[in-house]
């Protein structure tokens, strides 16, 4: 059994392989049973433990544990964290265990420019993030394999995390801006990623522009939300899986205040990667991703880790 550290997981990762593995993944498809999600709390801290296992044809098995606690902001902390262990799906023998920190960050940033890719206009250069912590970190570089990334405008709740992203995407070569105002983020952009923990309204509807996509990666659990149910409104939505409709509080919020119908969902990444759901249609139409995250994603990164920590690059199968 591999033992692949955190700078070993990181190296073996980068977008303009891991979102076409994403793509191919999601049109072969895979075994992803619904997880097991518990709610923690130890001495007055609270938190989500989520179990999540996934195998495929290919011969890899896996399971991820995350704990997501967001409280450990206020504490200098990341909110989530995570452990992966990949196994043949043949014999159970385990392969591997892999930094799911790392797997975790690069498979929801990739799956986001995955859904990008069908929904964003062409011409987007302009990208909007919401948030600042890890995923966040990531979505600016993840977008950039898929569009035409020029200026990226970074906010967050706490101005100093938007201020530091901003700058480690400036020491990365992009032209990137802390700004004190969540409108005038998003009412400058193309492409709009919320990720956070957020559990109050952070994008309004009034401040989309036609044509804008919005991308939202964060919120996973009914009481977490990023976006006003009114953006949904006339919205073409699509979702990363079918667990989204029944857990993401964006989606079950629009629902309630009557600015969406489950039957309004257009598709999931599995219909758009075959080929089964069209995705933009027009450039003045407004989009919307919203993910909850799939073991998936997790199966088929934490397996490109595998190969590339084997030297082979190869599909190996015990």
């Amino acid at each position: 059994m591999l033992l692949i550290d955190t700078e070993q997981t990181r190296s073996a990762l980068s977008f303009d392989v891991l979102i076409p593995a994403l793509r191919t993944a999601f049109q072969q498809g895979a075994t992803v049973p619904l997880r097991h999600t518990h709610a923690i709390e130890s001495g007055g801290h609270h938190g989500t433990a989520l179990i999540m296992p996934a195998w495929n044809e290919q011969g890899y098995l896996g399971v991820k544990i995350i704990n997501i606690f967001p409280g450990n902001g206020a504490r200098g902390l990341p909110g989530l964290h995570a452990t992966y262990t990949l196994y043949s799906a043949h014999t159970g023998i385990p392969l591997a265990h892999v930094d799911g920190d790392v797997v975790t960050v690069y498979r929801t940033a990739g799956a986001a420019a995955l859904g990008a890719d069908y929904l964003a206009r062409r011409d987007a250069r302009v990208l909007a993030i919401i948030g600042s912590g890890r995923i966040a970190g990531l979505v600016a570089q993840a977008m950039r394999t898929v569009r035409p990334i020029e200026r990226v405008l970074v906010w967050n709740v706490r101005p100093a995390g938007a201020q530091a992203l901003a700058a480690s995407l400036r020491e990365a070569g992009m032209d990137a801006v802390a700004v004190a105002d969540a409108r005038e983020a998003v009412e400058q952009a193309d492409i709009v990623s919320c990720a956070t923990l957020s559990t109050q309204p952070l994008v309004r509807a009034e401040w989309l522009r036609p044509g804008t996509h919005l991308d939202l990666i964060g919120s996973f659990k009914p009481d977490m939300v990023e976006a006003h149910p009114d953006c949904f409104r006339g919205a073409s939505v699509y979702v990363d899986t079918d667990e989204a409709p029944a857990k993401a509080g964006d989606l079950l919020q629009a629902f309630e205040a009557g600015a969406l119908a489950r039957g309004d969902i257009r598709g999931d990444l599995h219909g758009l990667a075959r080929g089964t759901v069209a995705g933009r249609r027009h450039d003045e139409e407004i989009t919307i991703f919203k993910a909850v995250g799939s073991a998936l994603e997790d199966l088929t990164t934490a397996a490109l880790v595998y190969e590339a920590a084997r030297g082979d690059g190869a599909n190996t199968k015990v």
